[in-house]
Formats: C-alpha cells, sequence, structure tokens
C-alpha cells in the first residue's frame, strides 16, 4: 500500500492537471464546498419560505422540498445532465452539472435545518419582536434568524460530510472527482484493487470522520451555552430510505 500511495499519491490528489482538467481528492472538496456555499442562501430562502405565514408562498415550497427530498440525487443528476440542456439550449461540463445537482439537491435539506432551527427558538421570540412594532420579515431577519443559524451550524456541518460523499456520484457522468480518479488506478496495479479501494475508503473515512467530530464538539459547546442544536441526521436518513 505505501508504495501505491507514493506512485500514485499526485494523481490521486489532483488528477490530470496542470497537464489536464483539474481532479482527484482536491475537486471533490472544491466541489462539495461550492456545492454547500452556493446551496445555503437558496436553503436560507426556502426555509424561511416554509415557515411563512402566507400560504400562496409556503405550499408550492413545502412541495417543491419535498418531492426533492423525496428523489435520489442520482434522480437529480441525470435530469441535470440530459433533461436541462435539452430545454435550456446549453450544454453543460460534468463539474457544472453536478454543482446544480448537488445546489438543488442540498437546498431542500438545508431548508429543512433553517425551518427546524427556526421553529426550535422559543416562540417569544417572535412575538416580542412583533409587539415591538416590527413586522414578520424584519423581526426574523433581524431577531430570529441570527439566533437559529448558530444553532444550525452542526447540522451544516454534517451536511457537508453528506455532501462530500455524494460528490461520488459524479462518477456516473464521468466527473474526475476521487471516485473516478481511484476506478482509474485500478486498471494500472490490476493485482491491488483491494488497496486502491481501501486507500479511497480510508480517505472517506478521514476527511467525513474529522468533520462528524467537529460537528459533536460544535453540539457540545452551543449545548453548554445553553443554545438549542438542530438536529436533522436522522430525518435526512429516513427520507434516504423513503426514497430508495
Amino acid at each position: 500500500m505505501i508504495e501505491l500511495i507514493q506512485d500514485y499519491w499526485l494523481y490521486f490528489l489532483i488528477g490530470q492537471y496542470p497537464n489536464g482538467p483539474l481532479g482527484g481528492l482536491v475537486l471533490t472538496l472544491l466541489l462539495a464546498s461550492c456545492g454547500l456555499v452556493l446551496a445555503l442562501p437558496l436553503g436560507i430562502v426556502l426555509g424561511l419560505a416554509r415557515v411563512s405565514p402566507w400560504r400562496w408562498l409556503r405550499w408550492p415550497v413545502s412541495s417543491f422540498v419535498f418531492v426533492v427530498r423525496g428523489l435520489p440525487l442520482l434522480m437529480v443528476i441525470f435530469w441535470a445532465y440530459f433533461f436541462l440542456p435539452s430545454v435550456t439550449g446549453v450544454k453543460t461540463d460534468q463539474f457544472a452539472t453536478m454543482l446544480i445537482a448537488l445546489v438543488v439537491f442540498d437546498a431542500a435539506y438545508l431548508a429543512e435545518i433553517v425551518r427546524a432551527g427556526i421553529q426550535g427558538l422559543p416562540r417569544g421570540q417572535m412575538e416580542t419582536a412583533r409587539a415591538l412594532g416590527l413586522s414578520w420579515s424584519r423581526a426574523m431577519r433581524l431577531v430570529v434568524l441570527p439566533q437559529a443559524l448558530r444553532s444550525m451550524l452542526p447540522s451544516l456541518v454534517n451536511q457537508f460530510v453528506s455532501t462530500i460523499k455524494e460528490t461520488s456520484l459524479g462518477y456516473i457522468i464521468g466527473l474526475a472527482e476521487v471516485s473516478f480518479i481511484a476506478t482509474q488506478i485500478n486498471p494500472q496495479v490490476f493485482t491491488k484493487p483491494a488497496q486502491v479501494f481501501g486507500i479511497l475508503g480510508l480517505t472517506y473515512f478521514i476527511l467525513c470522520f474529522g468533520l462528524s467530530r467537529f460537528a459533536y464538539w460544535l453540539e457540545r459547546r452551543l449545548a453548554r451555552r445553553g443554545l438549542p442544536v438542530v438536529a436533522v441526521t436522522e430525518g435526512r436518513a429516513a427520507a434516504r430510505k423513503a426514497s430508495a
């Protein structure tokens, strides 16, 4: 295994770059980071719409969130790769396709994190703000949402963990993320498939376990400060089982 790492560590890390497109572990982390950063504003907007007092806004957004959460990510990727170009007339590359799919998919789950964070706060926060003369939107923006976002931090880290693992589905459309690179290395070392995919699994484990422990540390720190903590990972797992 040590010899395998010495021979292919750079290819595993960045793919063919700079002689070709960026790939490998760096592309995986870049894709996951961009997906979560772009999905977060959309998730906040959808989450606010989910708790809004206006039915004409709440019902369509709720339907969108339920539909996306009820679909496997693979289906969203196929729609972004095959259906979207036929509608828009614009052909996107693998990275853009995967990024669009991740943003749409993660935004639906982030919307539920935001909704749970807002509803986890005492109702008196909103009632006091309204009693002081603030409108619903201003009370939400200035009073409720800033508090809710702090309680969401552990769940946001857990969402990033899930997004890292979700990037492996980019292999289906030929995206050169770390799983795809592992399948490219494997034919070159026919006698070492267990070692190749063992290194791949260990890489995912180190990343995800480290981030999970960080989320746990954040959760305990917020709990010591008396802040409510949003925990939606079980709901995410249940939604995945329902969509399987």
